[in-house]
C-alpha cells in the first residue's frame, strides 16, 4: 500500500504541491478562528474549591471577573460620573463605589470608618468593577479596553484580568517576531550544515506548511493557551526538522541505485515511512505525557505538539518529496560541502578513554540531581511580565495606597445569623495580613437600614442563597504567607459554614502550587515509562532503554539544575514541559547512535570499531538537529518580554545543546562499556532476527544471474 502511494506521489509532484498549498487556505481560516486563552488559572481542575467558587461568582453573582480602579487626586464628582459611565460599558455587570452606598454629598470624615478604609487612601479612592464574563474572555478584554478609554492619566485599573489583557497585547505584538526570528536562525544553521543552499528553503517550506496545518486544526480543540501559541511553532520547527533531513539523505542514497529520480524518491518515501513512524513515537510519547497533568494546560500543550509531530511526519512523507522533485535542479545547482568539522578524532579520544568518560558521567549525577531538586520556582504569573506594563503599575499602586496585594472572595450561605456573621468578620479582621473586610452584614452594621441598601449593591453581595464576603490582604499571592492566611480563614469558616468556599487569585494560586507539585512527578514518571517501553520494543532489550533514558535524563537534570547555579527562578510550568519535551525530542540522538552501533555489530565489526563508525556517522545528524532546535528556540528567549515564555525557550535551547553534548561525549563511552550487558539482556543484539535475515538473502539471491 505504501509503495503504491509513494509511486503515485512521485509521478504527480506538481499536483501534490498544489494540493498542499490549497490546504493552507482552510488551515489559515482555522487558525484565525481558534481562540487563545490567556488565563492560566482557568486550567485548574474543576473539582477544586477555588474553581467551584469561581463558577458561583459567574452565576448567580455575575462576577466572573473583578478589577479595582484607583482614581488619584480627582474630585468626587469626577469619580461619580466615571462610575456611571463604566456601568454602561458592555460586559460590565456592575461597579461599586461609595456613591452607591451613601452618596457623594456626605463629607469624607463623616463616612463610617469601615467604608472609608476600604474606599479611600490619602488623595486616592477605589472603585470595584465587575464583569459579566470570565476574566480572559474576549468580552471582558473588550470591556477592559473601553473602561481604560474612559479614564484619564490619574486612573489605574488593577486586577488579574487587567494583567491578562496586557499579556494578550504583548503576545499579539511579539509572536510574528518569534516565528520570523526562529525561521531566520534555523535557516542560517541549515545553510551551514546541509548539502545545498536551496535545500533549507525547501525544508522550511514543508515544515511551514505543517505548522500552518497544525495551527489550523487547533480549532477542533476549541482554544489553545497563549503558552502553546508562543512555543508550538518554533518547537515544531526544531523537533520535526530531523524528519526532513532523514528523508533527503535516504533519497540521495537511493539515487545511486536508480536512473529515474522519481523511483529513488518513491523508495526513500517507503523507507522514511517505516523509520519515522517508529522513531517519532518517543517524541509523541513525550508530548502526550503532558496530557496526564491534572492542570489541563498540559493537555492543551501536549495535544497540540503531538498533533504537530504527526502532521510533520505526514508532510514529510506526502508533501516534501514533491517539493524536492519540483526543485531538484535548484538543489543540485546550489550544492556545497557541509561546513561541519569532522568529529573522528574527538570520538576516537572518547572511545579510547571510554571508562573515564563513563565514570565521569556517573560523577555528574549527584550535583545534577541536587541542583535540579533545589531550583526555585515561581508561580505568580505577573512576575514574568515587564514592570512598566500599565496593569503592573496599577497593581503596585493598589498595593502601596490601599495595602491590597490580593483580594479573597468568600461565598457563604445567606441564612447565617447576624451573630455568626459578626464573629466571622471580627475574626477575619484579626488574621495577620488582612487589611479590610467587606460584606452585606458589615454594611448593615454601620447603621444603614436593610431597605436603604440599593438593590444593585445588594445584588453584588447576595444572590441565589449565597452571600459574598470580600477580604483584602497585603500578602502577596502564590506565597507561603497567603497559603497560611487561607488556612486560618478556612478554619474560621468551618466553625459556622463548613461548605463555604474561598476563591480569587490567592486561593487559585495556592491550588495551582499543590496541583503542579503532583503534576511534575506524574508527567516525569509517565514520560520515562512510555519512552522506556518504546525503546525496549524497538531494540527488544531491557538494558538498552535503561541506559538511553538514564543518559538523556542526566542531560535534563543538568539543564534544569543550571538555573540553581545561576540563581534564576523558573516558572512552575517549565519543569513539566522541559522534562517531557527534552526527553522525547532528544532521546532520538541516543537511539540514532545505538541503532548504527547495532548495525555495525551485526555486520561483524568488533565493538570498538562499531562504536567509532556509529559515532562518526551520527554526530553530523545530532549536531544539525540540536543546532536547529537551539536556534529556533533561542531567538524567542532574546525577543520575548514575557519571562515565562523566554525562560521556557531558553531551557529548551540549552537542553538541545546539553543533550547533544551528552550524546557525543558520554553516549559512545557508555554504549561501548555496556555492550557486554546488552548482549546478554537483548534479543538478537548482534544477529538479525530470522525474518530479517531471510528478507536480506532473497534480494541477494535474485541478483545472481
Amino acid at each position: 500500500m505504501v509503495e503504491k502511494i509513494a509511486h503515485w506521489l512521485t509521478r504527480k509532484p506538481k499536483l501534490v504541491a498544489l494540493v498542499a498549498v490549497l490546504l493552507l487556505i482552510p488551515s489559515a481560516l482555522g487558525y484565525v478562528a481558534t481562540r487563545v486563552n490567556y488565563d492560566i488559572l482557568s486550567y485548574l481542575p474543576e473539582d477544586l474549591p477555588s474553581s467551584q467558587g469561581e463558577k458561583l461568582l459567574e452565576d448567580p453573582f455575575h462576577m466572573a471577573a473583578t478589577s479595582m480602579l484607583v482614581v488619584d487626586g480627582m474630585p468626587a464628582g469626577y469619580s461619580n460620573q466615571l462610575l456611571n459611565e463604566i456601568k454602561k460599558v458592555p460586559g460590565v455587570s456592575n461597579a461599586l463605589w461609595l456613591s452607591n452606598l451613601v452618596g457623594i454629598q456626605i463629607p469624607t470624615e463623616m463616612i463610617p470608618v469601615s467604608f472609608r478604609d476600604i474606599f479611600f487612601s490619602g488623595s486616592a479612592t477605589m472603585m470595584i468593577v465587575q464583569y459579566d464574563y470570565p476574566g480572559a474572555s474576549d468580552e471582558t478584554m473588550d470591556a477592559i479596553d473601553q473602561v481604560r478609554a474612559l479614564c484619564n492619566e490619574t486612573c489605574f485599573l488593577a486586577g488579574f484580568s487587567v494583567v491578562v489583557r496586557d499579556t494578550c497585547a504583548i503576545m499579539d505584538k511579539e509572536l510574528p517576531i518569534f516565528v520570523s526570528l526562529a525561521v531566520v536562525l534555523a535557516l542560517a544553521v541549515m545553510l551551514l550544515t546541509l548539502e545545498s543552499f536551496a535545500l533549507p528553503l525547501v525544508f522550511l517550506s514543508g515544515i511551514g506548511m505543517a505548522i500552518v496545518y497544525n495551527f489550523g486544526t487547533n480549532i477542533i480543540l476549541g482554544e489553545i493557551s497563549y503558552i502553546t501559541k508562543a512555543i508550538a511553532a518554533v518547537l515544531q520547527l526544531g523537533v520535526t526538522m530531523d524528519y526532513s533531513i532523514f528523508l533527503y539523505h535516504r533519497y540521495m542514497e537511493e539515487r545511486k541505485h536508480y536512473e529515474d529520480v522519481r523511483d529513488a524518491m518513491a523508495q526513500a518515501i517507503v523507507a522514511a515511512f517505516r523509520s519515522l513512524s517508529g522513531s517519532s513515537a518517543t517524541t509523541i510519547a513525550g508530548f502526550l505525557a503532558l496530557c496526564f497533568m491534572q492542570m489541563t494546560l498540559g493537555k492543551n500543550i501536549g495535544l497540540v505538539m503531538a498533533k504537530g509531530v504527526v502532521l510533520g511526519i505526514a508532510t514529510v512523507i506526502f508533501v516534501l518529496p514533491a517539493l524536492v522533485l519540483v526543485f531538484d535542479k535548484q538543489i543540485v545547482r546550489f550544492a556545497h560541502r557541509p561546513y561541519l568539522p569532522s568529529m573522528h578524532k574527538i570520538n576516537a579520544f572518547v572511545i579510547r578513554h571510554r571508562r573515564v568518560f563513563a565514570v565521569l558521567m556517573l560523577l555528574c549525577v549527584p550535583p545534577a540531581w541536587y541542583s535540579q531538586k533545589h531550583t526555585e520556582m515561581y508561580y505568580k504569573l505577573d512576575e514574568s511580565l515587564p514592570r512598566d506594563l500599565p496593569s503592573i503599575i496599577s497593581n503596585e499602586k493598589l498595593k502601596n495606597d490601599f495595602d491590597m496585594a490580593v483580594s479573597h472572595f468568600i461565598l457563604l450561605r445567606d441564612d447565617l445569623t447576624p451573630a455568626q456573621m459578626s464573629d466571622i468578620e471580627n475574626r477575619m479582621e484579626e488574621v495577620p495580613g488582612v487589611t479590610s473586610v467587606l460584606s452585606y452584614h458589615k454594611m448593615l452594621g454601620t447603621g444603614i437600614p436593610d431597605f436603604f441598601v440599593p438593590e444593585e449593591v445588594r445584588d453584588i453581595l447576595k444572590q441565589g442563597g449565597y452571600q459574598m464576603m470580600m477580604v483584602n490582604s497585603n500578602r502577596e499571592p502564590a506565597t507561603d504567607a497567603v497559603a497560611e492566611q487561607l488556612e486560618q480563614m478556612q478554619a474560621i469558616l468551618d466553625d459556622h459554614d463548613p461548605n463555604a468556599m474561598i476563591t480569587g487569585e490567592g486561593a487559585m494560586y495556592r491550588d495551582l502550587i499543590e496541583t503542579m507539585n503532583v503534576d511534575i512527578m506524574v508527567t516525569n514518571v509517565i514520560s520515562v515509562a512510555a519512552i522506556f517501553v518504546i525503546i525496549a520494543l524497538v531494540f527488544k532489550s531491557i538494558s538498552i532503554p535503561a541506559v538511553l533514558v538514564a543518559t538523556i535524563e542526566l542531560a535534563i537534570m543538568i539543564n534544569q539544575g543550571m538555573s540553581y547555579f545561576t540563581g534564576a527562578q523558573v516558572c512552575f510550568i517549565a519543569p513539566c514541559i522541559i522534562s517531557c519535551i527534552q526527553l522525547g525530542a532528544t532521546v532520538d540522538y541516543a537511539i540514532l547512535m545505538t541503532s548504527r552501533f547495532q548495525d555495525e555489530l551485526r555486520a561483524g565489526k568488533d565493538r570498538l570499531e562499531a562504536i567509532q563508525i556509529a559515532a562518526d556517522s551520527s554526530d553530523a545528524s545530532i549536531i544539525t538537529s540540536a543546532l536547529v532546535l537551539f536556534s529556533a528556540t533561542l531567538g524567542v528567549s532574546f525577543v520575548s518580554s514575557i519571562d515565562l515564555i523566554g525562560a521556557i525557550c531558553t531551557m529548551l535551547a540549552r537542553g538541545a545543546l546539553i543533550s547533544a553534548l551528552v550524546s557525543i561525549f558520554f553516549m559512545p563511552a557508555v554504549l561501548c562499556v555496556c555492550e557486554p550487558v546488552f548482549r546478554k539482556t537483548s534479543l538478537y543484539w548482534r544477529k538479525n532476527p530470522p525474518a530479517k535475515r531471510e528478507n536480506k538473502e532473497q534480494p541477494a539471491a535474485a541478483s545472481v544471474p
